[in-house]
């Protein structure tokens, strides 16, 4: 078994240490860089691999079909950068040919990354126990059939692979919710070189109880509705997984985030403002890629396509999502900023830095709010929220601005921070 670590680029760090709380600063008061996981050039050490351009940020679409054209130029057209595992009979040289990326599990195309399997956390259970090599709906799993056998099926996968590989796979509930911090760890650091898992907050019928949801956000107790059903919780699902990561920020997490309604017993399908919430809510805790769950199992339209058959309504949302995460991509792949900003309670912010200027994302974790956001330094100046054609004052450090519901995110770029002690462009 190879334990899959890749080292940490520092170049623009101010501080050895990754996964620097927000609230860090340096020993001389002065906020402090950090790169973001796995640095910006994390993809370059792989081959075949996605690109390190700071103008790529993964969106990814999950176990979609490619076998014309028919699809394609939605998917493209919306700011899909990758097909995530797609379906067996994909035509994968295809998909390249049309610009875009393609991590999957088969060996009989052109990729540009591996996917492991899908949940074996789940199917298989954190265990050393002999695995029969059938997967779910097969027959037996595990021998014997009471253990756990889910390490053992993750070291036949990768005993298998192209080690110079790009390497990603998701995980599920015994990551997130079940497994020890020693059992996840393990899973989270030893077989990949991306790693996500899934939650999914607004139509799992199941998450809200205290040995799912409750136990990651509640100590083991029921979570309330309003508790429960928030965009907020996709960002808490992020930091559960990078708390899992050895060192701390040395692989990219990725972001996962239904579009229908996946489950035949959900209670409804997913919003498109709520998809919308929830990818912003990832991204500002760090998710550095985003892939969407393209199915429905339950509701009035089952599909495996939801995006292309569940009406125009998701997918013009998700492509002005997408749209905007493709335009921010080089603020997103840009160092952090830790110890510049602090937040009122409620308020999720995370804080970026480029060639002198700096970016904020902000959210609300409930309802409408009005958020006050606190500089490091008592400047005054204007804040551009990007692409709302509107400024925010800067008064003496203070930005105070409103959010509509917690699915309401902003980006504000802030110059003329000249004695603020930030680096110089270009550093």
């Amino acid at each position: 078994m190879k334990v899959r670590t890749a080292a940490v680029v520092g170049a623009v760090m101010l501080s050895a240490a990754c996964g620097v709380p927000s609230s860090a600063h340096r020993s001389d008061g002065r906020p402090m860089l950090r790169e973001i996981d796995g640095g910006a050039t994390y993809f370059s050490q792989f081959s075949p691999s996605l690109p390190s351009d700071p103008g790529f940020f993964p969106i990814g679409v999950w176990a979609e079909s490619v076998v014309d054209d028919t699809r394609l130029p939605s998917y493209s057209a919306a700011s899909f950068t990758t097909y995530v595992e797609p379906t067996p009979d994909t035509d994968l040289a295809r998909i390249g040919l049309n610009g875009m990326y393609v991590l999957s599990s088969r060996s009989d195309g052109p990729t540009d990354g591996r996917v492991t399997t899908d949940e074996a956390d789940m199917w298989a259970g954190p265990g050393d126990a002999t695995w029969t090599g059938l997967y779910p709906g097969e027959g037996e799993i595990c021998v014997p059939a009471t253990e756990k056998c889910g390490y053992t099926v993750m070291d036949a996968l990768e005993a298998k692979s192209d080690r110079t590989r790009l390497t990603y796979t998701n995980y599920g509930k015994s990551v997130l919710f079940w497994g020890t911090d020693e059992q996840s760890s393990k899973f989270v650091n030893d077989y990949q070189d991306v790693v996500s898992a899934d939650a999914y907050w607004f139509t799992d019928p199941n998450i809200c109880d205290a040995t799912e949801g409750g136990a990651l956000l509640k100590d083991g107790v029921d979570l309330d509705p309003d508790e429960c059903l928030r965009a907020s919780n996709y960002g808490a699902t992020v930091d559960r997984v990078r708390s899992l990561v050895e060192p701390a920020g040395s692989k990219p997490v990725w972001a996962f985030v239904e579009v229908g309604q996946p489950f035949a017993e959900s209670r409804r399908a997913i919003e498109p403002a709520e998809v919308e919430g929830a990818v912003w809510s990832s991204i500002i805790h760090g998710a550095q890629g985003v892939v969407y769950f393209n199915h429905s199992f339950g509701g009035e339209c089952r599909s495996q396509h939801v995006l292309l058959d569940c009406g125009r309504g998701m997918l013009e949302r998700v492509g002005d999502v997408n749209a905007r995460i493709t335009e921010l991509a080089p603020v997103l792949n840009s160092p952090y900023l830790d110890g510049f900003l602090a937040s009122a309670p409620g308020l999720d912010t995370m804080v970026k830095y480029t060639d002198g200027v700096v970016h904020v994302l902000a959210m609300s974790e409930q309802g409408g709010a009005t958020g006050r956001m606190t500089l490091s330094c008592a400047v005054d100046s204007t804040a551009d929220v990007v692409g709302e054609d509107r400024r925010v004052e800067v008064d003496k450090g203070v930005i105070v601005d409103d959010f509509a519901d917690s699915n309401s995110a902003h980006v504000y770029r802030i110059t003329g921070l000249d004695g603020c002690g930030l680096p110089p462009a270009g550093s």
